[in-house]
């Protein structure tokens, strides 16, 4: 079932700044349920990506949030640099995570197929080749928690609209010339994103912070050593 809006939450946790988090493709805002930044966040209970940037900024006038950071990891990356790009004034940093300029268009459609042949056992490989060979108790944590629930309740469905907005969403750098604070993280060891791609959107981005962690993969955040470098 594909929402109709994108949807938020607030959480307030007693911190001075409010960042929205904005999890990747085939995760849900659980995704950041060890995520121990010293922010309020806003989480997408519900992403529909065609209206996300415009839901986003009701959501943000509602709750009367003037400004926020944006931490987009993945497919969260193009959704929060377009949101970015087009309300400058309302952000303090961007945060990205295991992005890419783009995605492949016959890789996606690989990807479909492999989906609507068997969702559970590509989502399975998928999810375990997020991790990096040294990043075991991220992924124990993550095999624990979420992976049944995921394999159960991912729908297909909503997986294939999340390819359909990958086939056209971009990273372009001159979009985010007007953001004063652009941070970039990226695993050494990503398996999903390249390392040398990312580091083709940051030579673009000249006032932009590029961080790399070197024994990680895709879902870096869930690493203790990716909180002690975004704190720094």
């Amino acid at each position: 079932m594909i929402s109709a809006r994108s949807k938020f939450r607030i959480v307030k946790r007693g911190f001075e700044k409010t960042i929205v988090l904005v999890p990747g493709w085939a995760t849900d805002y659980k995704i950041f349920d060890t995520l121990d930044l010293k922010y309020n966040y806003i989480l997408p209970i519900d992403i529909n990506f065609i209206d996300f940037k415009y839901s986003l900024l009701k959501f943000l006038e509602a709750s009367s949030v003037e400004r926020v950071s944006l931490f987009g990891w993945s497919q969260g990356g193009f959704l929060a640099s377009d949101f970015a790009s087009h309300n400058t004034e309302k952000i303090d940093e961007l945060i990205l995570a295991g992005i890419r300029k783009r995605y492949d268009q016959n890789t996606l459609e690989e990807i479909r197929c492999k989906l609507k042949q068997n969702k559970r056992a590509f989502l399975y490989k998928f999810y375990l080749n997020c991790f990096s060979q040294y990043d075991n108790k991220a992924c124990g944590w993550f095999k624990r928690s979420l992976l049944k629930k995921y394999l159960d309740q991912m729908n297909v469905e909503y997986l294939l609209c999340g390819l359909d907005y990958l086939s056209c969403a971009r990273i372009k750098a001159e979009f985010l010339s007007g953001v004063k604070m652009i941070r970039i993280f990226h695993g050494a060891q990503d398996k999903i994103a390249s390392l040398d791609e990312a580091l083709e959107i940051k030579s673009c981005l000249s006032h932009a912070q590029f961080i790399v962690l070197d024994r990680l993969g895709h879902l870096l955040f869930l690493n203790p050593d990716f909180r002690k470098k975004f704190n720094g």
